[in-house]
């Protein structure tokens, strides 16, 4: 069964893992409104307001210190879009919060036959596949509970995961501006 689910829905499957989260990310571009303000001073000063991060960390740090994990890999196009380098300085404080971020070129994840769609994978056991609007703002996920296409995306992650180059190591490849 296929059940959509909003935003505020959403956010609270996400932060309500209890083991792990993974998150498929594809796109060259993400339209959050939260965000509309720090990217643009970002793309006109090369500098990132790290308070824009404070929450996020202030939240996950503890969790993930005491044993949780978050993963993401990002699919990304060479060269980078303003937002994918956006989203490798924002990397530098996800990784301070502990999430294991990874990096995969985009021919590299075709090769390996990686779907096109973002997901969640929250414990191994429920699928948000999300949803975009024309303008690239999300508007919610379709929450999976098929078994079959769960393990479809644990396959998905795993795969990800083999191919994906760590933040740390990926982030020489663009200039950044300095770490947290």
């Amino acid at each position: 069964m296929t059940r959509f689910v909003d935003i505020p829905e959403f956010t609270d499957l996400v932060l309500g893992f209890e083991h792990t989260a993974f998150r498929l990310e594809v796109r060259d571009r993400y339209n959050e409104p939260s965000e509309a303000e720090v990217l643009r001073r970002f793309l006109t000063s090369g500098h990132l307001d790290s308070s824009y991060m404070a929450d996020w960390v202030e939240e996950l740090g503890p969790r993930l210190a005491a044993g949780w994990r978050m993963e993401r890999v990002r699919v990304v196009s060479e060269p980078y879009s303003d937002y994918t380098r956006f989203g490798l300085a924002l990397a530098a404080y996800n990784t301070a919060a502990g999430e294991d971020i990874g990096y995969l070129p985009r021919h590299q994840a075709a090769a390996v036959d990686l779907p096109e769609h973002d997901f969640w994978l929250i414990d191994s056991t429920a699928l948000l596949i999300l949803r975009f609007g024309d303008d690239d703002v999300l508007l919610g996920a379709d929450l999976i509970d098929d078994p079959a296409v769960i393990v479809k995306h644990c396959y998905y992650r795993d795969v990800a995961r083999h191919h994906a180059v760590p933040w740390i190591e990926y982030k020489g490849r663009v200039d950044l501006p300095e770490s947290p």
